[in-house]
């Protein structure tokens, strides 16, 4: 995420909202033609398959960004809990999941999410919550994190595809 959308404001929030925005659209680029076998291929116990990191991205926009942004603007400085994704990873099954759910259940989620945002004032934007390892923090940068998120998953997620490449070809 450049520094411009990081430190900036109206535009610059937009321009942060819109990469948000067209994260599942890059999801499903990076993760699109791959075969269902490619999908679930886990390397190792210590990394998500690339059905396991759209998985996480649909749960914790849905169990962590969406409840977090719902307590911001409804609750006077809430203490927010930090999403445990390897927990919940460990719990689930994602490797058995369908990919074309999962993905369109972040959209939607994310779509939403946005939306919201969207419509928010700037005093909105401004509300305060404090984030469990991380501090106190305001809707706008809960915003910022999201995108510093999705950045590290898609690039795990580039990693992923190359390493698969490389595979097909040998």
């Amino acid at each position: 995420m450049t520094d411009e959308i990081r430190n900036g404001s109206g535009a610059n929030f937009r321009a942060l909202l819109d990469l948000l925005n067209d994260t599942p659209n890059k999801l499903a680029n990076l993760t699109g033609g791959l075969s269902d076998a490619e999908l679930r291929l886990q390397d190792s116990p210590d990394e998500f398959s690339v059905l396991e990191n759209i998985c996480h991205l649909r749960d914790l926009e849905l169990q962590g960004y969406t409840t977090r942004i719902r307590r911001i603007l409804a609750e006077a400085d809430p203490d927010l809990a930090d999403f445990d994704g390897a927990r919940v990873a460990a719990e689930s099954s994602y490797n058995n999941e369908g990919p074309g759910v999962a993905l369109r259940a972040f959209q939607t989620a994310r779509q939403e999410n946005v939306e919201l945002l969207l419509a928010l004032s700037e005093e909105q934007l401004e509300r305060e919550a404090t984030l469990a390892g991380v501090g106190k923090i305001t809707l706008k940068r809960l915003a910022e994190l999201m995108g510093e998120h999705d950045e590290g998953h898609l690039e795990d997620l580039q990693v992923l595809r190359e390493r698969l490449r490389r595979r097909s070809e040998v």
